[in-house]
């Protein structure tokens, strides 16, 4: 295994990638390694993504507001930005090489925007006036210049964009989530590259910004039967790469490490006990009225039959471009 994080642009040699590369994705969401034994009693599905796991991680009390409860949440400014930006990177690709230029980016983010206003009409409150509005669409042009200082668009042609990965371990948990692109090389070595719109952790803290990375990489495994060769973060707010070569120790761990989480998930579901873990993250919780960390009072638990464990939904399988505490 390695780790690098480096702000120089990422040479395209490292993993050379081609148009329309088989990812051979399995379409029961079954890898060869996670497959339940011939005969064996089906169990029910119990599901997990990213995201959902570093909420438990985090907070289980937050995991419950959000998966058991699913207490609404503001949009943030930050998360949205994000989102839009995220939206023009993956259509960039559709656009021919010669055309994947930053004043092209540029050009598709109100688009972008108006795309995601039209579905989500809550963001307009995001703004005051049409100069708050402006202004923030500027700062997302700054990040797709940050990516342009990162990467050449111009010399990729990735396999995926914005895949769909799940599977089952033998355990009968299934993971699940969306990777945001994929580059696969001529002799198979693949990539797996994800964009954040918030600065590069510090020195010592990549294990979070990695745990997301570790697990599309143990769900590709599973898939494919080989281990990916590259994990990539571009952090475009802080104009860095995070780099990490992952080997099966690595991998095994983080499904070792899942598991337990699924366990202590489980755990908690059936005896109604879902605690708060206060941190730094906690300055950016909408729930800090009904958290007892802030003198507040849950809600009333939901019936849950037991020993069902609330599920992961689609929506929960999208990390946000922009997580908070990025750096920390």
């Amino acid at each position: 295994m390695s780790l690098e994080t480096t702000t120089e642009t990422p040479a395209p040699v490292d993993v050379a990638v081609t148009a329309g590369a088989d990812v051979a994705l399995a379409a029961d969401g079954a890898g060869s390694s996670g497959a339940r034994p011939s005969g064996a009693e089906p169990r029910p599905a119990m599901s997990l993504s990213p995201s959902r796991a570093a909420d438990f991680l985090n907070c289980p009390l937050l995991y419950r507001f959000r998966v058991i409860d699913r207490l609404p949440e503001r949009p943030s400014s930050a998360a949205t930005r994000g989102t839009v930006v995220h939206s023009v990177l993956e259509r960039l690709f559709d656009l021919p090489a010669a055309e994947r230029t930053p004043e092209r980016a540029g050009t598709m983010l109100r688009p972008e925007w108006d795309r995601l206003l039209a579905e989500e009409p809550v963001l307009a409150e995001l703004f005051t006036d049409d100069a708050a509005r402006d202004a923030w669409l500027h700062s997302a042009q700054d990040l797709l210049g940050a990516y342009f200082a990162l990467e050449d668009p111009q010399r990729l042609e990735p396999a995926e964009r914005e895949l769909f990965v799940e599977c089952d371990l033998e355990s009968g948990l299934r993971l699940r989530g969306y990777v945001d692109r994929l580059d696969v090389a001529p002799g198979g070595e693949v990539r797996v590259v994800d964009y954040k719109t918030g600065r590069a952790p510090r020195e010592g803290y990549e294990a979070k910004a990695l745990f997301q990375m570790k697990f599309y990489a143990l769900v590709l495994w599973r898939l494919r039967g080989e281990i990916p060769r590259m994990l990539q973060l571009l952090y475009l707010g802080s104009g860095e790469v995070l780099r990490y070569e992952p080997d099966e120790s690595d991998l095994r761990a983080i499904e070792r490490k899942l598991g337990a989480i699924w366990d202590a998930i489980s755990r908690a579901t059936e005896r109604r006990d879902w605690r708060p873990s206060p941190s730094k993250l906690c300055d950016w919780c909408d729930h800090q009225a009904l958290c007892p960390a802030f003198g507040g009072t849950p809600p009333e638990l939901p019936v849950l039959p037991v020993p069902t464990v609330p599920q992961a939904l689609a929506a929960d399988e999208r990390p946000s471009p922009h997580t908070p505490g990025d750096e920390l």
